[in-house]
C-alpha cells in the first residue's frame, strides 16, 4: 500500500510497482484527490478514499497489506499552513505506524527528508549519523519531518521492521507549481535572481527506484539519505535556462535582497490573495549551504544515480511540451 500515491514521488512509486509486476497494489487518495500524475495507471491500482487522518479508514485500508510505503506529506514555507503541515507530517506518519503496527505489516518504508537530519553550526557536511540539533537552521517543515520519522522509529522499537529514506532536493516531471518544479517556471519566465547556497538534489525516479529496492531487501533500522549531487542554486537555474533557451538569472541575491524580497512576496500574497513564493523561511534557507553525503546509499543494491544535468535536459523537454499546452502535468519515462 502506498500514502500519497496521487503527488509527486508517490506516482513514481506507483510506476515502479506496475512495472516489477505486483498483482495488488493498494493506494490512498482523498475525495478530491487530482489524479492528473496517475491518469495512464490509475486503472491498475485499488485505490481507497481515505486521509492519513482517518485512524479507522487507516486501519481498514491496512488489511491484508504486507508492505507500506508512506509518502504522504505536506510541505510548506508559509505560516498559514504550518498547523496543516505538523498534524499531518507528525499526527498523520504516526497514524500510519499505529495501523501498520495493528495490522502486522512485514514492513514500512518511510519517506523521510534530509531536512530532518540534523545541521550543525560548526560543520556543512551531513551524513546519516549527523544529530539532529535544536537551532536555527531548522525549518518548520524540518521540524515536522523530524518529528515524524521519529514516529517511524517509535514503530520500530514497537516491532514494525522500518527503513528510512532521506531524499535532498527532487527534481523532475510532475505539477510545475510545485516545489522545485517552480524553478522551472521562474527560469521560464526569466526570473533574475541567483544564490550561490549549496543543496543536494536527486532524480524523483532514482528515489522511487531506491525504495523498491529497499522494501524488498532485508534492510531494517537504517535510514539512508538519497542525494545524486551537491549543487549551487546558480548553477540548477542556469542548467535550466540553458535547456529552455533562456536568459541566465544575472543577479546575485544579498542579504539585503534577500529581506526586501521577502517582504514585498509577503505583500503581494496579501493584495492579491495570493500563496506567496517567497516566504520568510525560504528566503533565510536559500542562503545557507550544506552537502549530503551519499556513500551509504551507493553501497546498497549496485545502485547509481542519474546525473542530474540528465535530469533537467529530460524535465526541460517535458517542460517546453507542457508550455504549449497550458502547462499540463507531465510524467517523466521510467528508467
Amino acid at each position: 500500500m502506498v500514502t500519497g500515491g496521487t503527488g509527486f514521488l508517490g506516482s513514481y512509486l506507483l510506476r515502479y510497482l506496475v512495472r516489477e509486476g505486483y498483482s495488488r497494489i493498494r493506494a490512498l487518495k482523498r475525495a478530491d484527490s487530482n489524479m492528473d500524475l496517475v491518469a495512464d495507471i490509475v486503472n491498475q491500482i485499488e485505490w481507497v478514499v481515505c486521509d492519513v487522518l482517518d485512524i479507522i479508514g487507516l486501519e481498514d485500508a491496512m488489511q491484508g497489506v504486507e508492505q507500506v510505503y508512506h509518502c504522504a506529506a505536506v510541505v510548506a514555507f508559509d505560516a498559514r499552513e504550518f498547523d496543516r503541515m505538523r498534524k499531518i507530517n507528525v499526527d498523520g506518519t504516526a497514524n500510519v505506524i499505529n495501523a501498520a503496527l495493528h495490522a502486522k505489516v512485514e514492513k514500512l518504508v518511510h519517506v523521510s527528508s534530509i531536512a530532518a537530519i540534523g545541521r550543525t553550526k560548526g560543520s556543512n557536511i551531513v551524513n546519516e549519523a549527523t544529530k539532529w540539533e535544536r537551532n536555527n537552521f531548522n525549518s518548520e517543515y524540518a521540524i515536522s519531518k523530524y518529528l515524524s520519522e521519529n514516529e517511524a522509529w517509535r514503530g520500530l522499537a514497537e516491532g514494525l521492521n522500518v527503513a528510512i529514506v532521506n531524499p535532498s532536493v527532487i527534481l523532475g516531471a510532475g505539477r510545475w507549481d510545485d516545489g522545485p518544479l517552480k524553478f522551472f517556471k521562474l527560469v521560464w519566465k526569466n526570473f533574475p535572481f541567483y544564490t550561490k547556497s549549496t543543496s543536494g538534489f536527486v532524480d524523483v525516479r532514482d528515489v522511487a527506484r531506491f525504495m523498491v529496492h529497499l522494501m524488498k531487501s532485508d534492510k531494517t533500522g537504517e535510514r539512508y539519505i538519497l542525494n545524486a549531487e551537491n549543487l549551487t542554486y546558480q548553477t540548477i537555474m542556469n542548467e535550466i535556462a540553458t535547456n529552455l533557451n533562456k536568459k541566465r538569472p544575472q543577479i546575485e541575491v544579498t542579504p539585503f535582497i534577500q529581506q526586501l524580497a521577502w517582504r514585498a512576496d509577503w505583500l503581494r500574497s496579501r493584495l492579491f490573495g495570493k500563496k506567496p513564493f517567497i516566504t520568510r523561511e525560504v528566503a533565510r534557507l536559500a542562503m545557507r549551504s550544506f552537502e549530503y553525503e551519499n556513500k551509504k546509499s551507493l553501497s546498497q543494491f549496485d545502485f547509481e544515480y542519474t546525473p542530474i544535468r540528465q535530469t533537467i535536459a529530460e524535465t526541460s523537454s517535458q517542460f517546453r511540451e507542457a508550455a504549449e499546452n497550458g502547462f499540463e502535468s507531465k510524467v517523466l519515462p521510467l528508467v
